[in-house]
């Protein structure tokens, strides 16, 4: 194995992009017969389409999921349930379900009073809750989360819930004011804030609850209704919530949307129907939706995009913290987070030790399955991002630069395992500079004048976020006032981050359109809603105070 390693050591030293390939093992996985010990699922969400509240046999075309977990027996990926695979029509239907739902905004839900809808998610949570260890099971299998980040992922979703539902209860018309009467320049103003319509929500596999319900769950609380694409990829774990959406929400507030998005998400947004769109994703499938609305402006578009972090490593850095928390930052769920640091920039004064002491931090991390203990880097969920991987190392090497932990297994493949792979010498000729690679590649560039990292901000696509390491405020601060008009969110001496979840997650360029915050997903998908009436008139006076006890606008909220 040494010498093995050795001489993969100085394979990738010279290699070029038209002979490199990643070293291979055995892929990652577990005997057939393991599979029952071990919880695997068998969702067989293909028996049913989730439309109109209810869930309608499904006789036509199904898609296998299979996990990224392979059975050694046969070397292929584990099968773990079915989706359907719907076509054009069926996904119309979705959105005629909803768009009746929605009634023109006279339907059931709609019309309901925020303490009603409270009390109606409320419920969800419960029914949820009593299916954790199954939706925790399917995140493991299904996208190789580890059973902790599985876990913690189901419990911020819950908990991101009941702190929108609290904003609420504070406050109905989270932070707009005039939440009761008052008078302005001689005009009596109440507000709350109200629904757009039919959502079309989209989130990626990564994050499928967690990223999906901080969109849908302020969105219905605000009374709209909703048609859910089911990612692909993640897309199991939503069928284990359908019972629940059908219990609590009337029909047609929620449907379920499966199959190819190109043949599905096209048509639906063709009908006009379409209100609000809720996407996270790439920039080229949102471009693509809001395209395929008939009127565009009137749709109110939320979306979070991609991201291509960046790290900043000044000559003053702590080493240690800094090579701790890029470390962090860059492999957290194999680094398949639109937050996940994708492009280190180093002092050259202090590269060489900085690369040290980050290989030793990157070899330490456990690589295995997403149950075993103290395990860091798990199998990759898509099919085709090792290939992808390898290109991007392969046209890295091509043009100069070195995998520094090669001779530790850096970009070995275990099938959908990757080892992660420390790629040192990163320029901007190379594709690792510019791509987001959202995986286990972690690219370092070294730079001799910060006025490099000032050209590479400005030149960057990324309008996202960027941590810079220093112990000094005077050299932190060219770049914070650099950055604050290109990110969104700033980070000293740590890791790129959404949470707390209280705190505005917003971005520029092509890393976001609105803010994802509890706060401000809640007036992201509600607008404002004002009764005003003359102060001079009595009448009218006292027709606005007889409002709170005869409508459900102004019903309180509990």
């Amino acid at each position: 194995m040494r010498c093995w390693q050795l001489w993969f050591s100085t394979l990738v030293a010279t290699a070029r992009a038209d002979s490199y390939s990643c070293p291979t093992a055995p892929p990652a996985g577990v005997a057939r017969s393991e599979c029952e010990t071990l919880g695997c699922p068998n969702v067989e969400g293909g028996a049913f389409r989730f439309i109109g509240g209810r869930q309608v046999p499904h006789s036509g075309r199904v898609t296998t999921v299979s996990s990224p977990v392979f059975i050694t027996d046969s070397g292929e990926r584990m099968p773990i349930g079915t989706l359907p695979d719907m076509v054009p029509e069926e996904a119309i239907e979705a959105v005629n379900a909803a768009a009746a739902a929605w009634d023109r905004g006279q339907g059931e839900w709609p019309r309901m009073s925020l303490a009603e809808r409270i009390a109606a998610i409320e419920r969800l949570v419960e029914l949820l809750r009593e299916r954790r260890d199954e939706i925790v099971a399917t995140l493991m299998w299904e996208i190789a989360k580890s059973s902790s980040d599985a876990a913690k992922e189901f419990d911020r979703t819950m908990d991101f819930i009941a702190l929108a539902i609290a904003e609420l209860r504070k406050d109905p018309t989270v932070g707009q004011g005039f939440s009761q009467w008052e008078v302005v320049s001689g005009v009596g103003v109440r507000v709350r804030r109200g629904p757009i319509g039919v959502m079309l929500a989209l989130a990626p596999f990564n994050y499928p609850l967690n990223e999906m319900y901080a969109m849908l769950i302020p969105s219905l609380l605000m009374g709209n209704v909703a048609v859910l694409k089911l990612p692909a990829i993640g897309g199991l774990v939503h069928v284990l919530t359908a019972q629940a959406f059908a219990e609590v929400l009337p029909p047609g507030a929620i449907n379920f949307v499966s199959g190819s998005g190109r043949a599905t998400m096209g048509p639906i947004m063709e009908t006009g129907l379409v209100d609000v769109l809720g996407f996270i994703g790439g920039t080229k499938g949102a471009d693509a939706l809001i395209k395929a609305h008939p009127t565009p402006h009137r749709l109110k578009v939320f979306a979070q995009l991609e991201g291509k972090n960046l790290g900043i490593v000044l000559p003053d850095a702590d080493l240690d913290v800094a090579a701790t928390q890029c470390v962090l930052g860059a492999t957290s769920y194999n680094g398949q987070r639109c937050t996940a640091v994708k492009l280190i920039m180093v002092h050259d004064s202090v590269a060489d030790a900085f690369v040290t002491k980050l290989v030793e931090k990157v070899t330490a991390l456990k690589v295995g399955l997403p149950w075993e203990d103290g395990v860091a880097i798990t199998p990759l969920p898509e099919a085709n991002k090792p290939q992808f991987l390898e290109a991007l190392i392969a046209d890295a090497l091509q043009h100069g630069a070195t995998v520094a932990n090669a001779a530790a297994g850096g970009g070995q493949l275990a099938g959908a395992l990757m080892t992660p792979a420390v790629v040192d010498g990163v320029t901007p000729m190379m594709r690792l500079f510019h791509e987001e690679q959202f995986g286990p590649v972690v690219p370092i560039a070294r730079f001799h004048d910060v006025s490099e990292v000032a050209s590479a901000i400005k030149d960057s696509w990324n309008g996202q976020q960027a941590a810079i390491f220093t112990a000094d405020a005077q050299a932190a601060a060219p770049l914070v006032d650099t950055l604050s008009t290109v990110v969104g969110r700033i980070n000293l001496n740590v890791q790129c981050g959404r949470s707390p979840d209280n705190v505005p997650f917003s971005g520029r360029r092509s890393s976001a359109q609105g803010t994802m915050s509890v706060a401000e997903a809640l007036r992201a998908f509600s607008i404002e809603t004002v009764v005003a009436y003359s102060a001079n008139s009595d009448v009218s006076a006292q027709v606005a105070s007889g409002l709170d006890t005869h409508t459900k606008l102004f019903a309180p909220v509990g």
